[in-house]
């Protein structure tokens, strides 16, 4: 009996995160709609006084808080870059009865730009 062989399929999962500084900015004018699955943005802050390497997430607009600095960089980089194209950005997981700061959870992953 022959083997069958089994393609390996790379991973577009990049980063996933816990909201950083949520209780600080624009999160609760629009915290009844930040559902499972919604589409947030990224945007690097070089220009931030506290991390070169801040990333924003955003969603419709308002600030939802900040990539924790431990996973920022290369996001960062990318972003300032303009590689922001490239990534999906998501909300992962809700839990309102977390501290605010582990409430919402994000994954962030590559778009499959391949020809199927």
């Amino acid at each position: 009996m022959a083997a069958q062989r089994h393609t390996f399929e790379r991973s577009r999962h990049l980063v996933d995160f816990h909201l950083a500084g949520f209780a600080y900015h624009d999160g609760l004018e629009v915290i009844e709609k930040l559902t499972l699955g919604k589409s947030v943005t990224l945007a690097a802050e070089p220009d931030n006084p506290h991390d070169p390497y801040a990333v924003a997430v955003f969603f419709r607009g308002y600030k939802l808080g900040y990539v924790p600095s431990g996973k920022n960089e290369h996001l960062s980089q990318l972003l300032y870059f303009g590689y922001d194209d490239i990534f999906e950005a998501r909300i992962q997981s809700v839990n309102m009865e977390n501290h605010p700061e582990r409430q919402f959870r994000v994954v962030v992953r590559l778009k499959d730009r391949r020809e199927m």
